[in-house]
């Protein structure tokens, strides 16, 4: 893999990469430029989320709704990017960014791990205009997300894009939109056949795993999320190569 992916391959084990970017409640807010920018002067990598607006741009943003994080009513796929970019997060002065300036923003200074958000089964746009943004960044990068077929796509179109499969224990009500016997073959790590990832980044709430123990002897590294304490940490160590943390000094 290291022949293939070089310095991203590395970085993926090191240094640790701080979840929607250094952020805090008295600092910058999550997923803006100023959180990547604190990220790679504290030498981390970084973690970010992308949406599609509704004219195609791959804006960089977590929730499905504007609400929590601009007090703006509707979902960021109902407006343009320009008007994206306008709104305020958390009441400061940071805006909604694209991918393409979060990425102009970070340079080569850290690995940016780019979560694809989309509903599980569709796929297109976004990963098209990701790759689009991918071939003018020269800097370390992969692509995760939940959606297997989104990674079948990468695998499928664009295989040189490292590539790393998110998955979670699949119970609560964030997994309620899933059928059951799905919900259950992914717990069990199954989608990993259909996705073909190069790592896997997988919740505390599945760690420490002995299907996942068995991909990494196969050569297949393991990223823990979200890592909110040092204990947190230590208890899943020994079964993962690198941490995506927030809230402390990894």
């Amino acid at each position: 893999m290291k022949d293939v992916f070089g310095e991203a391959w590395d970085r993926l084990f090191g240094p640790p990469v701080a979840h929607r970017g250094l952020w805090s409640p008295d600092g910058p807010p999550e997923n803006s430029l100023g959180a990547f920018q604190a990220a790679c002067v504290a030498g981390y990598g970084i973690e970010l989320d992308v949406q599609i607006s509704a004219d195609g741009e791959a804006m960089v943003f977590h929730d499905a709704h504007l609400k929590r994080m601009t007090g703006q009513e509707g979902r960021l796929c109902d407006h343009s990017a320009a008007d994206l970019r306008l709104m305020r997060l958390a009441g400061t002065d940071e805006t909604i960014p694209s991918l393409a300036e979060a990425l102009t923003e970070v340079g080569r200074r850290a690995m940016v791990h780019i979560e694809i958000k989309i509903p599980f089964g569709e796929v297109g746009p976004l990963e098209r205009r990701v790759c689009e943004v991918l071939i003018d960044h020269n800097g370390p990068t992969s692509v995760i997300g939940f959606n297997p077929y989104s990674h079948a796509w990468f695998a499928d179109h664009h295989p040189k894009i490292l590539r790393g499969l998110d998955s979670y224990s699949y119970t609560g009500p964030d997994a309620r939109h899933i059928a059951p016997d799905v919900r259950k073959r992914y717990a069990q790590l199954a989608h990993v056949q259909i996705a073909r990832p190069h790592f896997l980044a997988l919740s505390l709430d599945m760690l420490p795993n002995a299907k996942a123990d068995a991909f990494r002897r196969g050569g297949m590294p393991i990223l823990a999320w979200t890592v909110r304490a040092p204990a947190q940490w230590d208890a899943v160590k020994a079964s993962c190569d690198n941490l995506i943390f927030e809230g402390f000094a990894a």
